[in-house]
């Protein structure tokens, strides 16, 4: 005889009857009504002639180059916040991490993780902002999956996506090509992506009103590369801010980096809202942020290009490379003192993209 504990026992219908406003287990399964998700959400918003075989892959023909591939997934809370949403976020994400590699960006799979109860309508929201991001970057979403899980285990919506980007010939942009002497230039003010994000998750409002920065960066780079500038290394600032990128391209490089902290563009709501959290701006998060490391004889040239683009209008020189490498990066101060600018051993601001 087999005694059930009917307290810990429950029963669970993955199909039901008529419920089409909320995603269901049965979304998941590989069935009508998983079919009926996809046509009706992802494949007529994603609409495309790669897309539409819906083949286990994409496939197309490769031009002369060198292929740049990049995959992330974003877990942003919450799913939509001043300036963007966690859909937007993905769509430019990926883009700007192929458009570090300097790289044009060509197309991109999504991968969706569904939480049970989801309201369809927030989903369908979520994937207009991606198509829209998409259109405006020039780059076609051509495959994906879609998963669901049990209601409380995916938090709405997890998303994942990789994409894939041609780097023109002669193109080498790496942390390996910095040298002493190159300057440091940062495309814009720093911190609003993670201060917009937590001032909805938690519910806060500060002087002035902060929105993300998130926004598709391969535009300005194309046009630094095509303008003749010579950029030996690209990174855009998201997880860990400007002082975790600066850190980990010091290290692979084997260089050190010196950044004034008067040149660094932060705005006022910004860094009072830092100020008031006890967070510090040079490691919050941006998603339409980066910096350019190059030679000195070339930072007008640069600067001219980035300040043309409204995406980088607020472009400065922050600081220089030296041949010395420990520690990998010295702030500057207002007050004339040097600081250190380690990296973190944890986040100051977790899920934040």
């Amino acid at each position: 005889m087999i005694m059930m504990d009917d307290q810990s026992f429950e029963l669970a219908c993955p199909l039901p009857m008529s419920d089409k406003k909320t995603v269901q287990l049965a979304h998941g399964g590989g069935g009508r009504l998983m079919r009926e998700l996809i046509q009706e959400v992802f494949v007529r918003t994603f609409d495309n002639p790669l897309l539409a075989p819906l083949h286990d892959g994409a496939t197309w023909p490769v031009e002369r180059g060198t292929l740049a591939f990049t995959t992330d997934s974003y877990v942003v809370r919450p799913l939509f916040f001043p300036g963007g949403d966690i859909g937007r976020l993905a769509v430019h994400g990926t883009v700007n991490d192929l458009a570090m590699c300097g790289a044009k960006p060509l197309y991109l799979s999504a991968g969706f993780i569904l939480e049970e109860g989801l309201s369809v309508d927030v989903l369908r929201q979520v994937v207009k902002s991606m198509a829209e991001a998409a259109r405006a970057a020039g780059v076609s979403i051509v495959t994906g999956d879609t998963k669901v899980v049990d209601r409380g285990k995916g938090d709405g919506i997890f998303i994942n996506t990789a994409g894939v980007g041609l780097v023109p010939d002669g193109v080498h942009i790496s942390p390996q090509s910095v040298r002493p002497g190159d300057a440091i230039l940062v495309s814009g003010d720093l911190g609003s992506h993670g201060v917009a994000v937590l001032s909805v998750r938690e519910g806060l409002s500060f002087a002035g009103e902060v929105q993300s920065d998130s926004a598709p960066l391969h535009g300005v780079v194309e046009d630094l590369i095509g303008s003749g500038v010579e950029t030996h290394c690209l990174r855009d600032l998201t997880r860990g801010g400007l002082a975790s990128a600066l850190n980990e391209i010091g290290e692979a490089a084997g260089v050190g980096i010196v950044i004034d902290e008067a040149a660094i563009p932060i705005l006022d709501p910004v860094r009072g809202a830092c100020e008031l959290l006890g967070l510090d701006p040079l490691y919050v998060a941006n998603e339409g942020r980066f910096v350019a490391i190059v030679p000195s004889s070339q930072v007008e040239p640069a600067l001219a290009v980035m300040r043309r683009h409204a995406v980088s209008g607020r472009a400065a020189l922050i600081g220089s490379v030296t041949d010395r490498p420990l520690p990998p990066v010295v702030l500057q101060t207002v007050v004339g003192t040097t600081r250190i600018l380690d990296l973190l051993s944890g986040e100051q601001l977790p899920r934040i993209c």
